[in-house]
C-alpha cells in the first residue's frame, strides 16, 4: 500500500485497523463504555501478542483523522481508547486536538517506546522487557499494567513500579494464552504484595470485542 507519508507525519491520516464501540475489557477502567481506535503498526514483536495482525501498518487502510474523529463522536460514551499495534508510532496531535474540541476524553494504551504526542486524560503504560519504555512515560503514567507470562515477569513488574509516580495504579495481568498456567501465581503474588491489583481480560471472558 502506498501511504502518503506527509499526511501521516502531520497526523492528518492514520493506518486504521478497526474502530468500534464496546466496553473497556482490562485495566483500571474495566467495564466502562468507550470507543476504540486500533492503529496498525508495531515493531516490538511480543511473542504472545494477541493482535499480530496489527504489526504491519501497510496492511491497514490509511484513514483521514477527521473522519475517525467524526465517527467516534457519534456514540454516547465520550471516551476514546487509542490502541494498536503501538499507537505512539504516529503523530497523534491532530487526533487528540479534534477529540478535545468535542469534549471527548482520551485514553492511550502504549508500551512507551516512542515519543509521546497528543493530549491524554489517561495513559496506560504496559512495558515490555525486550523493548523498555522511554523514561518520559514513567512520571506521567496513570496506570502501570504489566503482562505476566511467567514468574520472571514479577521482577520486571517491580523494576517498573520503582519508576512510576506514587499515584500510578499498579496492575498485573495474566497473559491470555498462559492464563491457566499463571493465574494462581499472580493471585498469590498480589496477596503477598497488595499494592498490586489484578487485571483480567474481561472482554475475552464475555466474548465481546
Amino acid at each position: 500500500m502506498n501511504y502518503d507519508i506527509k499526511q501521516i507525519d502531520e497526523g492528518l491520516a492514520l493506518p486504521l485497523i478497526e474502530d468500534f464501540y464496546s466496553l473497556q475489557g482490562e485495566g483500571v477502567n474495566t467495564g466502562k463504555a468507550a470507543y476504540f481506535i486500533r492503529l496498525g503498526g508495531c515493531d516490538i514483536g511480543c511473542s504472545w501478542c494477541d493482535t499480530k495482525f496489527s504489526w504491519n501498518a501497510d496492511f491497514h487502510k490509511l484513514t483521514q483523522t477527521i473522519d475517525i474523529v467524526e465517527k467516534a463522536s457519534g456514540f454516547p460514551a465520550k471516551a476514546i481508547v487509542v490502541t494498536g499495534g503501538e499507537p505512539t508510532c504516529y503523530n497523534l496531535e491532530v487526533l487528540c486536538t479534534e477529540l478535545k474540541k468535542r469534549n471527548i476524553q482520551t485514553f492511550l494504551e502504549t508500551s512507551g517506546v516512542y515519543k509521546l504526542t497528543g493530549s491524554w486524560d489517561w495513559i496506560c503504560l504496559s512495558p515490555k522487557q525486550h523493548n523498555p519504555p522511554l523514561a518520559e512515560f514513567f512520571p506521567i503514567a496513570n496506570e502501570l499494567k504489566v503482562i505476566i507470562n511467567n514468574t520472571n515477569d514479577f521482577e520486571w513488574a517491580e523494576t517498573n513500579r520503582k519508576k512510576v509516580s506514587p499515584e500510578c495504579k499498579l496492575l498485573l495481568q495474566p497473559e491470555w494464552s498462559a492464563y491457566n498456567k499463571i493465574i494462581h501465581d499472580v493471585v498469590d503474588y498480589i496477596k503477598n504484595n497488595p499494592d498490586w491489583v489484578i487485571s483480567l481480560q474481561a472482554h475475552k471472558f464475555m466474548k465481546i470485542p
